[in-house]
C-alpha cells in the first residue's frame, strides 16, 4: 500500500473520529438527561430513525443533532431544479457553473439548517421529564437564539468534513458520515438485544432469525452491487495500433444499480421531516398523520418503497449519460457492433440501462422495505429497517472499489516512471 494512499485512509478516519467527537458536544442551555429520557419513549417512530442517523446525536441534542439532512434535503431540491431548469442543468454540467451549483446548494443548506433548528428549539420549550423538569434550563429567547447558532455551526462543520473527506481523502464524505452515523449505533443495538433476551421479551431463536435475515440481506446488497452488464465494444485497427501499449477497455460496465445508495438517503429524508415535525404536535389530527408516517408504520413502509423506486429513476437518469458515453466513442474510433455509431448507440445504451434500472429500482425498494416486514411479522419490539444496512453495505462496498482504484493508480504510475 502507498504512503498517498496510507495518507488518504489516515485523513478520512481523522476526520469521521472529529465527526463522532462533535455528537458529544451538546448545545448549550439543554437538560440533556430530559431529552434522552424523551428520545427512549420514541425509539421506534420517526424520531428514533432520526437519531440513529445521527449516530445517537439527536438524543444528546448535540450540535450536530440536525446532521447532514439540511444538506442532503437541499441537494434534493437542487437536483429537480436542474432536471426541471434547463440553464440550471447547464451550469451543473460546466466546470465554473458547478461551484456556483455547489454554493447555492451551501447557502440553502444554511437557509433549511435555520428553520428547522429554530423548530427544534421552540418545540423543547413544552417538553418535559417524568419528575416535571423542563428540557430547557435558560431563557427561551435566549435558548432559541444560541441553540440556532450551535446547531447552524454544527451542520456547517458537518458539510465541511464531508469536502474534506471526498477531497482529501477515500471515499464520498457524505456518505461516509451517515455510515459512521449508522455504524456507531450498532454497539448499543447489540446491547439492548441482548437485554431484551435477558429479561425474556424476546426469543433467543428470533435473534437468530434476524441475524439470518440481516446475512441474508447483506449477501443480496453485495450480489447486486456487484452485477453489471457489460456492452461489447470493438474499436478500428488503427486506434488499437495507437494504443498497443496502452489499456483499451472493450467492454461498457452498466451496473444493475446505477443510483447507488442516493435514493435510499433522499427517501429517508423526506419521509423523516415531516414525520418528526408532526411528533411534537398537541393536535390529535396531526398525531395521527404522524403514526401513519412513523417508520413502525405499513404506510411508511409503501410511501419508502415508491420514493426510493422514484429516485434510483431520476438519479440514475442523471448520472448515466447516454448521449456523451456514444460521442466519446465515436471521437475514439470505437463501435457496438451491430449498433450504429451516434444516435443509434445512444439509444441502445438508454434502453439497456432503463431496463437495468426497473431492476435495480424495484431491489432498493425491496432491500428498504422487505427486512421491516419480515421482522414485523415475526413480532420482535424494536424497530430494522434495510435502509441502515443498505447504506453501511454500499459505502462500505464505494470505498472499497476507491481504495482499490487508487492503489492501481499508484501502480500504473510507479510502472510508468520506471518505464520511462
Amino acid at each position: 500500500m502507498s504512503k498517498d494512499l496510507i495518507n488518504k485512509i489516515l485523513i478520512t478516519l481523522g476526520f469521521i473520529f472529529l465527526y463522532r467527537l462533535l455528537a458529544y458536544v451538546p448545545v448549550p442551555g439543554v437538560n440533556i438527561d430530559v431529552v434522552k429520557e424523551f428520545f427512549d419513549s420514541n425509539a421506534n417512530n420517526a424520531l428514533g430513525l432520526v437519531n440513529m442517523f445521527s449516530g445517537n446525536a439527536v438524543e444528546r441534542l448535540s450540535i450536530i443533532s440536525l446532521g447532514i439532512m439540511p444538506y442532503i434535503t437541499a441537494s434534493i431540491i437542487m437536483e429537480l431544479l436542474a432536471a426541471t431548469f434547463p440553464a440550471l442543468g447547464k451550469m451543473k454540467k460546466e466546470r465554473d457553473g458547478m461551484q456556483k451549483y455547489m454554493q447555492i446548494i451551501r447557502y440553502a443548506t444554511i437557509v433549511i439548517t435555520l428553520i428547522q433548528s429554530i423548530g427544534v428549539s421552540m418545540g423543547l420549550n413544552s417538553l418535559t421529564g417524568q419528575s416535571g423538569q423542563s428540557a430547557i434550563s435558560i431563557d427561551m429567547d435566549t435558548f432559541v437564539a444560541v441553540s440556532s447558532i450551535s446547531m447552524l455551526t454544527g451542520t456547517m462543520l458537518l458539510m465541511w468534513i464531508g469536502e474534506q473527506i471526498t477531497q482529501k481523502g477515500i471515499g464520498n464524505g457524505i456518505s461516509l458520515i451517515i455510515f459512521a452515523g449508522i455504524v456507531s449505533a450498532i454497539p448499543s443495538a447489540i446491547g439492548g438485544t441482548i437485554d431484551l433476551v435477558n429479561n425474556g421479551q424476546m426469543n433467543f431463536l428470533t435473534v437468530i432469525a434476524i441475524v439470518v435475515i440481516i446475512l441474508a440481506t447483506v449477501g443480496a446488497i453485495i450480489y447486486v452491487e456487484l452485477g453489471e452488464r457489460r456492452v461489447p465494444v470493438s474499436y478500428s485497427r488503427k486506434v488499437m495500433m495507437q494504443n498497443q501499449n496502452k489499456r483499451v477497455m472493450n467492454y461498457i460496465p452498466i451496473k444493475v444499480n446505477l443510483a447507488g445508495v442516493i435514493p435510499a438517503i433522499f427517501a429517508s429524508a423526506i419521509l423523516m421531516f415531516p414525520a418528526t415535525i408532526l411528533q411534537g404536535s398537541q393536535n390529535e389530527y396531526l398525531l395521527i398523520v404522524a403514526d401513519y408516517l412513523s417508520p413502525a408504520s405499513y404506510t411508511f413502509n409503501v410511501f419508502m418503497f415508491l420514493f426510493v423506486v422514484f429516485f434510483a429513476f431520476f438519479y440514475a437518469s442523471i448520472t448515466f449519460n447516454a448521449k456523451d458515453i456514444s460521442e466519446n466513442l465515436k471521437k475514439q474510433g470505437g463501435f457496438i457492433p451491430g449498433i450504429r455509431p451516434g444516435a443509434g448507440t445512444a439509444e441502445f445504451l438508454n434502453e439497456t440501462a432503463s431496463r437495468l434500472t426497473f431492476w435495480g429500482a424495484i431491489y432498493l425498494g425491496l432491500i428498504s422495505t422487505a427486512p421491516w416486514l419480515i421482522v414485523k411479522a415475526m413480532g420482535v419490539p424494536f424497530y430494522f429497517g434495510g435502509v441502515a444496512v443498505l447504506i453501511v453495505v454500499q459505502v462500505a462496498i464505494d470505498t472499497m472499489r476507491k481504495i482499490e482504484a487508487q492503489q492501481y493508480s499508484n501502480k500504473y504510475e510507479t510502472l510508468s516512471a520506471v518505464g520511462l
